[in-house]
């Protein structure tokens, strides 16, 4: 039997979790809903969580801080709410490590799609991670860091690993993959293995932002992700550099 991906919604809103869960539950998922960022924690320490769906307008913890929570200390897939439908709240909540952000009052079928392109990318994470039990280790090395493509681990110079969600390993592994060469956005979305991109969607951008802060030097002057201006991006695998 296939398993049936368990999605955690948290709002302080009974009608929003009603609505979200039941619509998630409805289309095959198994819905779990809390109203804080206590139970959040709570749950997804005690059972597998594949996507937490975070109101960001919680009262107390707000879910700005829960998703940093969830970005550095689990492997889930997040998709945020968010009442204001401006720029930068969205840019604000995808740097503080949302997979994706969506406008409240929030159209179902479009969450259940983006619900979807998240667990595909955390379905190809997981695969690669199993495949990595049994494939030979191959590893790729830029400057003191080394990337395990069979074992999905990104580690620096010491030794200590560097936390990646699912879509910063994908875009990595596409760009350690393909050193040297200049890579669009429409051949990052295939590599990638992430076909929702639009050619204009500042999400890829800020993600290759969150990458820099993790393994460049200076992330303000890339040596490693290089922005060639008005094509794409280069990867540098040969540069002289260090993580931090």
């Amino acid at each position: 039997m296939a398993r049936v991906e368990h999605v955690l919604v948290v709002s302080d809103e009974p009608e929003l979790r009603k609505l979200v869960g039941g619509f998630l539950e409805r289309s095959g998922y198994r819905v779990t809903s809390v109203d804080c960022g206590k139970l959040m924690r709570r749950v997804v320490t005690r059972e597998p969580v594949d996507i937490v769906v975070v109101d960001i307008e919680l009262p107390g913890e707000c879910g700005i801080a829960l998703t940093r929570f969830l970005h550095e200390h689990t492997q889930t897939g997040i998709v945020a709410l968010t009442a204001s439908d401006t720029s930068v709240d969205r840019i604000v909540t995808l740097e503080a490590g949302a997979d994706d952000c969506l406008a409240r009052p929030v159209d179902l079928r479009e969450l259940l799609a983006r619900t979807k392109a998240v667990t595909r990318r955390i379905g190809i994470a997981r695969a690669a991670m199993s495949a990595g039990a049994v494939a030979d280790r191959e590893t790729i090395r830029f400057g003191e860091c080394e990337l395990d493509l069979a074992a999905h681990r990104l580690v620096d110079g010491n030794g200590q690993e560097i936390r990646l969600t699912a879509m910063e390993y994908a875009l990595l592994r596409a760009f350690a993959e393909h050193p040297g060469r200049v890579l669009n956005r429409d051949e990052l979305a295939e590599l990638a293995h992430n076909r929702d991109w639009s050619p204009f969607d500042r999400s890829l951008d800020i993600r290759i932002s969150r990458l820099r802060r993790k393994i460049e030097p200076n992330p303000s002057r890339p040596q490693i992700i290089k922005t060639v201006r008005g094509v794409g991006y280069r990867f540098q695998s040969d540069t002289e550099s260090y993580c931090t």
